[in-house]
């Protein structure tokens, strides 16, 4: 069995969680992530299986987008809710204030990696260092926000949601703590939902319950999104019947018997003479050749 199986991930859930809870589910173990949630967090997780693993790390389409609810006021050691609070502030934020600052988050911004977080300093996971209360110099990382709306925020309570439109490598829980440290009374992320992921939405989401009962009625199949569209945004190369043969033994095809190139365009979705996807494919214009990138059979 191969493709994508979208689960929409429960709370308190890691990701790797996630992978396991579906090893037992579906028998197989060649299962992969699209994307780490933290364990508060909730719903878009792709799941790749089988031969579709190999797409893990080279997804086109990286954009993800989150509602988080937020509080302001308060500061914690992880960021969000589960954490100590460190600092506490009964500063009043209007809805007002809190608008005109959101577009200094929007954009390329640099963001600071959290201490609760996987990234990895000298060979070890920050969080593994944070749980034994030691800190590290980390280094600010370049990330891009494409929106933030607020989509409901309670002055009173200084409570609300905000959705998040943003590329790879973003951390919510840090935009929310910036945003409360820049109206200086600091900030943190009380629920997280991820509501796309890849070009993969909550309505291509399934839980362990109905996945579960899938494989009971033989119907996990149908519950399995083809590798292929994560490739949908590039143009697709249909071979002939010798192009595929030769594709497939790793010869490099001439770009000017190659129907369907486009001047300028570097990646392909490549299906062979029966209409099935073999896998992506780079056009080597300097050599003049369409060159194998990753195949999927």
């Amino acid at each position: 069995m191969n493709g994508i199986i979208c689960v929409n991930k429960p709370a308190d859930f890691t990701s790797f969680d996630v992978v396991a809870k579906l090893r037992g589910i579906m028998g197989i173990r060649r299962l992969g992530h699209g994307g780490t949630l933290d364990p508060m967090a909730t719903g878009v997780l792709p799941v790749f299986v089988g031969t579709a693993t190999k797409a893990c790390d080279i997804m086109p389409d990286n954009t993800k987008s989150y509602r988080a609810g937020f509080k302001l006021g308060m500061v914690t050691d992880t960021q969000d809710i589960t954490g100590k609070i460190t600092a506490e502030s009964d500063k009043t934020v209007s809805v007002d204030e809190l608008s005109a600052i959101i577009p200094e988050f929007t954009g390329k911004i640099m963001q600071l990696p959290p201490m609760y977080s996987a990234v990895q300093v000298n060979g070890r996971r920050l969080y593994d260092l944070a749980r034994q209360g030691v800190e590290v110099e980390r280094t600010p990382r370049e990330i891009e926000i494409f929106s933030i709306n607020v989509i409901n925020y309670d002055e009173e309570n200084r409570c609300g949601e905000m959705e998040i439109n943003c590329g790879k490598g973003t951390y919510i829980r840090t935009i929310i703590n910036d945003i409360g440290e820049k109206l200086g009374c600091g900030g943190i992320m009380t629920s997280l939902v991820r509501t796309a992921s890849g070009g993969f939405k909550l309505s291509d989401c399934h839980t362990f319950e109905k996945i579960q009962q899938a494989r009971d009625d033989g119907r996990l199949h149908e519950l399995m999104l083809p590798t292929d569209r994560i490739f949908s945004v590039f143009p697709m190369l249909r071979l002939n019947e010798v192009q595929t043969r030769m594709y497939k033994n790793g010869v490099k095809l001439d770009l000017d018997r190659v129907r369907g190139i486009r001047s300028g365009q570097l990646m392909y979705s490549v299906y062979g003479a029966d209409g099935i996807f073999i896998g992506i494919a780079e056009a080597d214009t300097e050599n003049q050749c369409l060159r194998v990138r990753k195949n999927f059979f």
